[in-house]
């Protein structure tokens, strides 16, 4: 190929490739700001068991709702990464059950699971699993940034068998926790105010714990039957 074919075929590939790029940036930036659905009451598109290629049995959709039926269905994981987000969803706790919604996961086979790298809000029923006793200042309790900021309302949370409304949002560093229409917890999610956060937690020896920007979203298993439905996320 002489000089100026040669050239010419770069020129070629690098407009290519700019025009690929551009194309990718506009979707990413059209798809900002929308709600977009994760759990459509009859489908897991979109989810997987954490290190695995599928949804295990143990997670179930009964009434529009994804369901733990049983320990072993391992955390359910989103298929995509989120940065800056609003995710909103309902969540219904068995009496004495204990579960958990984790962001910022890095799904990475050196991690035994998502709390090991991602922050979770608390699910759980506060009356009568013992958790809710452990930690400080109720910071295991519903809502609450686990082990880490607690609810400033313990009495949002409604009672096990009956369905909460959560909201989470993380954006420019900073997070909400919110829990039935109110704003339970304010958080950082970066910098000297979290590392701080981290140090006076049970995750101050993790490594890679809260260290992410941008991650997985994961419904805990913990073993006891939990359910969640309407799930949408609008990216920040």
């Amino acid at each position: 190929m002489n000089c100026t074919r040669r050239l010419s075929f770069l020129k070629a590939a690098f407009i290519a490739l700019t025009a690929v790029t551009l194309s990718a940036n506009n979707a990413d930036a059209q798809s900002k700001g929308k709600w977009v659905t994760l759990f459509d009451g009859k489908s897991l598109n979109g989810w997987h068991s954490w290190q695995s290629d599928k949804v295990l049995p143990q997670w179930k959709i009964e009434d529009n709702a994804i369901v733990l039926s049983e320990k072993g269905g391992k955390d359910l994981v989103t298929d995509k990464e989120y940065g800056d987000f609003e995710l909103e969803l309902e969540w219904k706790i068995a009496e004495g059950g204990n579960s958990g919604i984790i962001y910022h996961v890095i799904e990475d086979k050196k991690y035994c699971c998502p709390y090991s790298t991602g922050p979770e809000i608390q699910v759980l029923d506060d009356v009568k699993h013992p958790d809710s006793k452990a930690g400080k200042n109720g910071n295991h309790k519903s809502g609450s940034l686990y082990d880490m900021i607690p609810a400033n309302d313990f009495n949002a949370v409604k009672p096990a068998g009956e369905w909460n409304k959560a909201r989470i949002v993380i954006k420019g560093g900073k997070g909400e926790s919110w829990l039935n229409g109110k704003k339970v917890v304010d958080f950082p999610t970066q910098g000297a105010e979290w590392e701080k956060l981290v140090a006076d937690s049970k995750f101050k020896t993790w490594e890679g714990f809260g260290a992410a920007s941008k991650g997985k979203i994961a419904l805990q298993d913990h073993g006891d039957k939990v359910s969640f439905r309407n799930i949408r996320i609008k990216e920040l």
